[in-house]
């Protein structure tokens, strides 16, 4: 391609900005360059061309037709430039790709789930694949991008980002508070019906966390659930004895009666979720979009503990 087939942009910037503002010394003002250097850059475009673009007097300066013909031109090609740089902007910038998370059951069910209608707002092109379980998992053999677990994270290769803290109570139905009476003291735990959660990775019991002595202990638990912590609650509301979970998980119940809390004094505990990822440089613009969304929203979503709860003593 000789030069003539290939003008400079910088000479055709100029005349399409001399050619707009009918002036050198504007069209210098726009460009950032001196009305010589604006008015060398279009001569050397005249002398690409082979044409007279601008007739030039001491008082004005006005297009040539072979001017008009060529800014007409000229725009269709900045056009073109200015989409396909929009174009390949978006792609850059836009984020898609495939997330797979794992995520427990209380975290998932009610903090995680009903934000990922927001998540899909903002990232429509992330597919998020959800896996809502308390199981161990292994990030390389399962193939998980990242997951969400309570208290410390066991691999110290994993990136572990804090979501927050949430407070745990107990909780009872009525129905068993009337016929077993309400403890005033954890260590009057011993003296009831008690449902414990089977820890996945550990198969031990889940100890019960207080805000003051004892401050942790294991009750003796007549119903043992595993898996699935959230199986806890319809026991509790059913009668069958007393649970620990978050606040969060049982508003509904506390909100329409089924459950209330006891030990209030003794509350006030909480144990800390947090994100957990590979430490990959690579990672993938949508795993990073998930971690910082997660980050932001959910723990932002935490519901507020209810204000009702049972009489202790």
């Amino acid at each position: 391609m000789n030069s003539l087939e290939n003008p400079s942009f910088n000479n055709v910037e100029a005349f399409c900005r001399t050619y707009e503002s009918s002036s050198f010394t504007a069209a210098a003002r726009a460009l950032g360059v001196t009305p010589q250097s604006a008015s060398r850059a279009v001569a050397r475009l005249e002398a690409h061309l082979g044409v007279t673009l601008f007739r030039r007097t001491t008082r004005a300066l006005k297009p040539t037709e072979d001017g008009r013909a060529y800014y007409r031109s000229c725009r269709q090609a900045i056009e073109v430039l200015r989409t396909s740089a929009l174009t390949l902007s978006a792609a850059r910038t836009s984020t898609s790709g495939h997330v797979r998370v794992s995520v427990p059951t209380t975290y998932g069910h009610h903090i995680l789930l009903p934000a990922m209608v927001e998540f899909r707002r903002r990232f429509p092109e992330i597919t998020v694949e959800l896996h809502v379980s308390n199981r161990t998992i292994d990030f390389v053999a399962d193939g998980y991008d990242c997951a969400i677990r309570m208290g410390e994270p066991p691999d110290s290769a994993l990136i572990a980002r804090k979501l927050g803290d949430f407070s745990v109570g107990v909780f009872a139905s009525p129905s068993y508070l009337a016929h077993a009476g309400t403890p005033k003291h954890p260590n009057q735990l011993a003296n009831h019906s008690c449902i414990g959660f089977l820890m996945p990775r550990t198969g031990r019991l889940l100890p019960w966390v207080f805000s003051s002595a004892p401050q942790q202990l294991e009750p003796h638990c007549k119903y043992l659930v595993s898996d699935d912590v959230l199986a806890t609650v319809p026991l509790a509301t059913a009668g069958l004895g007393l649970i620990q979970l978050y606040h969060y998980t049982v508003a509904e119940q506390l909100a329409s009666g089924e459950l209330v809390e006891v030990l209030a004094p003794f509350a006030g505990r909480t144990r800390k979720f947090s994100i957990l990822y590979q430490r990959d440089a690579r990672a993938s613009r949508a795993l990073k979009a998930f971690v910082e969304f997660a980050l932001a929203h959910t723990s932002s979503r935490r519901p507020k503990r209810s204000k009702r709860v049972g009489r202790s003593g």
